[in-house]
């Protein structure tokens, strides 16, 4: 099932009872963002706010958020039943990405109903929250598609990329040069010219998720086709030849100059991860054009996570929800498109869990080469975790005994790549190493923990040659048989 735009998702999350509209008057600086703190750790609705402070009138009035902030919500947008389990989801999710469909260019659409060139341009008409209270500013771009296209092969990208309101025209970004965007920018700077970017806002529910994801080999839009069961229809835009979702909220457009000069200071801001990410000196996109339908909806999310602590409940965000799944989809798919066989279960993240039925020495060593080799590693894998196939990769004790037992440092169960390139944002990296300006990328020493069974141990001939000891805890068929025959008898 394929959902038009934003409204159709909107209403379908109406009609389902996962949607709360807020009436009541709110700040874009600060309230909203404690509200959706509050409602995102609580397992709430998704938001659409109607009576922002400042917005009651003018261009743009509503901002919507959340979404996608549970699994139920995550399983509405594939057109599955809401109680779907998560492993279903991500099999459903492997199934559609399989299936690509190229977009549709179409002349014209919803958000062309409205044109703002030059002059006209104000970034502030749009009511953009300052989500966290040490964040630099106001972050219009949370939850968006950033297009941009390659120069030399002509493909587009589309990105998830934070960018902050910096003036009435201009949105710093953070732009690391090891994504496919800062490949771009790459081969703009080399032919000296500026590149030309475009933001769409307040899409189908698929679309961003796939954007924030890391897709391999293929133009995003293709992907998101295949998750709709519909090609995305685009639409040109209006000062490049950039192509944007025609049923869009808002397209903003504009160009980044490649001269350092240009540079402006961006953030901090609270990321995915749970921490801040740092300011610095950035790249800046300056507005040139804005469209929009009429009476348009704003989406932004809120970033930050953090998982239960010591008198605290767990504080969710709404991108780990969706894109866990995606990403997980996208890693199975990679290690059987590297021939990596017996895969079962993947669960994947920084830190990715991978179950396994072992066929061969060295097959751990092997799914992590695999994933720390592909273009997916950009944000992911810092840390792989392969276990054998009777453990529960979602089961932190099933998970706890694995490591306890099956892993061994002195024979070589514990795996480092050292300095390889990754997440600029992850706050466990010296803060020198973490600036993605003047290296491309953060610093990563990469981790595999080989927790399956270690086969260069000798077959022990009175445990029928295995190589590890049987099970304790195994109860023997027969006195199996007889307690279940008298079990009434026990009285327990």
């Amino acid at each position: 099932m394929a959902y038009r735009d934003m409204r159709e998702w909107i209403a379908a999350l109406e009609r389902e009872g996962e949607l709360k509209k807020i009436a009541a008057c709110v700040d874009w600086d600060g309230e909203i963002g404690a509200i959706t703190r509050k409602v995102f750790t609580g397992r709430g609705p998704a938001l659409l706010f109607e009576n922002i402070k400042g917005y009651q009138g003018g261009r743009c009035t509503k901002l919507f958020t959340g979404g996608l902030a549970s699994r139920s919500r995550v399983a509405m947008m594939l057109g599955l039943p809401r109680e779907t389990r998560f492993a279903e989801i991500v099999a459903e999710m492997r199934r559609r990405l399989q299936r690509p469909m190229p977009p549709v260019e179409v002349d014209d659409g919803p958000v062309k109903e409205h044109k703002l060139v030059g002059p006209e341009v104000n970034l502030l008409e749009f009511p953009v929250p300052k989500w966290h209270f040490r964040d630099g500013g106001r972050y219009i771009n949370t939850w968006c598609c950033v297009i941009t296209r390659d120069p030399e092969t002509g493909v587009l990208n589309a990105g998830l990329y934070r960018g902050q309101i910096l003036d009435r025209n201009k949105i710093g970004v953070l732009l690391v040069g090891f994504q496919h965007w800062g490949i771009h920018f790459a081969k703009y700077r080399h032919l000296n010219r500026p590149m030309p970017v475009a933001i769409a806002y307040g899409l189908d529910p698929v679309m961003v998720p796939v954007a924030a994801s890391p897709v391999q080999n293929v133009c995003e839009f293709d992907i998101m086709g295949g998750l709709r069961g519909e090609p995305v229809e685009l639409v040109r835009c209006e000062t490049s030849d950039l192509m944007v979702p025609v049923h869009a909220e808002i397209v903003v457009e504009g160009v980044i100059p490649v001269d350092e000069a240009t540079y402006q200071r961006e953030g901090p801001f609270g990321e995915y991860t749970g921490y801040y990410g740092e300011s610095l000196e950035r790249p800046v996109i300056h507005v040139n054009c804005i469209t929009h339908r009429t009476d348009p909806i704003f989406r932004g999310t809120l970033e930050g996570q953090k998982p239960r602590t010591v008198g605290k409940p767990s504080e969710p965000n709404e991108s780990t929800r969706v894109i866990s799944a995606l990403d997980s989809a996208i890693t199975w798919n990679i290690l059987e498109q590297h021939g990596v066989p017996g895969i079962q279960e993947v669960v994947a993240g920084v830190t990715t869990f991978v179950r396994i039925k072992k066929m061969y020495r060295g097959h751990a060593k092997q799914v992590a080469s695999a994933l720390w080799g592909s273009g997916a590693a950009v944000y992911l894998y810092k840390n792989v975790v392969v276990v054998d196939e009777d453990i529960d990769v979602n089961d932190l004790r099933s998970l706890e005994w694995a490591f306890s037992y099956r892993v061994n440092a002195a024979e070589n169960d514990i795996v480092v790549l050292p300095g390889s390139p990754g997440s600029p944002l992850d706050p466990s990296i010296r803060y020198h190493d973490r600036n993605e300006v003047a290296y491309g990328a953060g610093k990563w020493h990469r981790l595999l923990i080989d927790a399956t069974i270690n086969w260069d141990y000798p077959r022990v001939s009175e445990w029928d040659y295995a190589v590890y000891p049987p099970l304790a805890t195994d109860v023997d068929q027969q006195s199996e048989k007889l307690v279940e025959e008298r079990w009434g008898e026990y009285g327990i």
